[in-house]
Formats: structure tokens, sequence, C-alpha cells
């Protein structure tokens, strides 16, 4: 298969799955606003999920206040932000188109119609009138593409390099909306200071349970009373569960043996050490050491694998620029020592539209990109 090719497979279901997780971390936090609480603790859960994201600057930049209503536009909609579920479904939609020929008809119409209905939604004012329906239609949305995808598609490279982008992505965004929970406990105070089962809040961890589909299957394994250790002993460790991180990056260990080649034996490492790494770990361990910390190393492992995927296996990241010699001990003030795992949600998109329109400029006249 040709690079180009697998690149948009990749994207397309990337972008999908970030659509999905986008609405889960959104609706969250809107059943989380409200519950009975402060005004000042309620605009925490914006802030944090915004700075998760790595968004907070942007938004800031062209919204002076913090307010619910704002920043589900913000991240639904609004055409400026990148990693915006619109921007999302889109560029799904045009790496689809792009590779048209290699996806079923089936699959193809699902995606278009996603993007077209997104638009007619979001123009009749679905957000303003009941921004869960939109939330819930965008993950019905999502469920509905993978389904089609198994329903129809070949077990080929096409149908893994699919089931990669979605895998990787999924552990990205369930570490994401973890650590959004967390952040907000941090900026209340004093979290970071004490055991995580010492901030037990039922209601709010319910509602990260359920922004993951998790509610359910918490029940059905411990049979008790929610508790935050068990919640990220679940969305971390539990390996029966699909939306976990072990299970996540067990998919990627066994489709990156699928479809290696000559060169991929650097990404093939990396995601078995990576899952080697998580299945090694003890809840009880990683908060002793802090479960924020722990979340942001493995996002930004997260975020060399999935560099180290586009090296091997799609079309090459652009490399960043070297620094100017007389500039570098300014930058070393000021420049982290490793890349905030945060970035990557809003870099990947931006990498993609690279990728995509040096296609369109150097393979195909009329190659289609991501605007």
């Amino acid at each position: 298969m040709l690079s180009r090719t697998a690149d948009h497979l990749f994207w397309m279901a990337r972008y999908t799955e970030r659509a999905e997780n986008t609405a889960r971390m959104l609706d969250a936090n809107y059943q989380l606003a409200l519950l009975p609480q402060s005004d000042e603790y309620a605009a925490l859960g914006w802030r944090a999920m915004l700075s998760i994201s790595e968004l907070a600057d942007i938004y800031a930049a062209a919204h002076p206040s913090m307010t619910s209503r704002d920043v589900i536009a913000f991240m639904s909609s609004d055409a400026g932000n990148l990693s915006s579920i619109i921007n999302c479904l889109r560029a799904a939609r045009e790496n689809a188109r792009a590779v048209r020929g290699s996806i079923t008809t089936e699959l193809w119409e699902t995606l278009n119609t996603t993007w077209l209905d997104a638009q007619r939604m979001l123009a009749d004012g679905v957000l303003e009138r009941d921004p869960c329906e939109f939330f819930e239609w965008v993950k019905f949305r999502s469920h509905l593409s993978r389904g089609v995808q198994l329903g129809t598609m070949v077990r080929d490279e096409a149908f893994y390099f699919m089931r990669l982008g979605t895998f990787l992505e999924r552990a990205d965004n369930t570490a994401r909306i973890l650590d959004v929970k967390y952040e907000m406990l941090e900026q209340r105070g004093g979290a970071s200071a004490q055991p995580l089962a010492q901030s037990l809040d039922y209601y709010h961890w319910a509602a990260v349970l359920r922004s993951v589909s998790g509610f359910e299957v918490y029940r059905k394994v411990y049979r008790d009373v929610i508790m935050p250790e068990r919640v990220a002993n679940l969305l971390i460790l539990f390996d029966n569960w699909p939306r976990s991180l072990a299970a996540s990056l067990d998919e990627v260990r066994q489709i990156i043996g699928h479809v290696r080649n000559a060169r991929s034996a650097s990404a093939e490492a990396m995601a078995v050490q990576l899952h080697a790494n998580v299945r090694a770990a003890r809840i009880g361990e990683i908060l002793r050491g802090g479960l924020h910390l722990w979340l942001t190393e493995f996002l930004v492992r997260v975020n060399e694998l999935g560099s180290c995927i586009s090296r091997d296996f799609l079309v090459p990241l652009a490399p960043e620029p070297e620094p100017v010699p007389e500039a570098e001990p300014q930058l070393a003030e000021t420049r982290p020592i490793a890349p905030s795992a945060s970035q990557t949600q809003a870099q990947s998109q931006s990498q993609s539209q690279s990728q995509s329109q040096s296609q369109s400029q150097s393979q195909s006249p009329s190659q289609p990109h991501v605007a």
C-alpha cells in the first residue's frame, strides 16, 4: 500500500475517534456543570479541559470569559479551532474522499452523511437548544462508522491502518479525559498533596465513567461504591475493556505486527515496550507517584509512538526547524525539557493538514486535502 493512502486512512480514523472523544469530554463537563457547585468550581472544569487540550490560549484570545456556552461552541463548531468537532468530522470526510477507492461505499456514505448532517444540526441551533443531543449524536455516528468498517471492510492493510489510527487516538483521549478530572482536583487545591482516594466525589467520578461508557462496566467489575482509585484502575489497567489504555495499546501492538515492514522495527519495539510498561504498572504505585505526572508522561510517549508510526509507515511528519544559534541561550530558559503531552491533540491535526497539503502539491494536483 502507498504510504499516502495509509496516511489518509490512518488520519480518517483518528479524526473520527477524536470527534467522538471531544464530544465525550464536553458531555462530561456539561453534566458536571449542572451539579450544585460554585461558579468558580464549575469554571475549573472548562478551564482544565482547554488546558489539557492545549487550547486555553487560543480560546482566551477570542473569548473574554469562561462560560459553558462559549467553550461548548468553541470545541464543537468553531472553524478557527482545528480540534473542534466540526473540523474533525470535515477532516475525516476529506481524508476518506482522498482514498475513496480503498474504502467501501457504505463507509464513505456514513462519513459523508455525518459531515453533512453535522452542518445541518449546528445551523439549526442544536448547541443552544440541547448540547447533549449533539454530543450523543456524534458518539453514535462514530460507533456507526466503526461498525461499518468491521462489517464491510476486508481485513487487509487498509483495514488495519484505520484500526491503528482509532486505537492510538483512543489511548491518547482516554488518558486526557482522566487527566481533565484530576486537574480539576489539583486546581481546586490540595489534590496533588494527598492520595487520590481522599478526593472522593461520587457524582463527578460517575460523570467521568459515563463519559467513557464505563459506568455499567464499573458496576459489573467492582459491584461497589465508586472510588477514584478504582476509576483510574479501570481506565488505565483493565485490559478486558476496549476503552482502557492497556486494551488500546494491546490493539496498537498487534496491528503494527500485522502491517510491519522492513523499516518498522522501531515503531513495533516502541509499541511493545509501552504496552508492557502499562501492563506492569500497579494503580497504587501510579497514585503514589502522582496520577497527573504518570498521565503526562504517558501522553508524551503516545505522541512519540504516533510520530514513529508516521515515520515508518505514513507520510513523514515535517521535522522541526533548527533553532538559530544566537537564540539558543534565550530559548533554553523558556523551552520545556520535553514537549507537553497536552499539545498532541492540536498538533496532530495541523500535522495531518501539512501532510495532505504536501501530497496535493507534489503527488497529485487533484489530491484533496484538509484545509
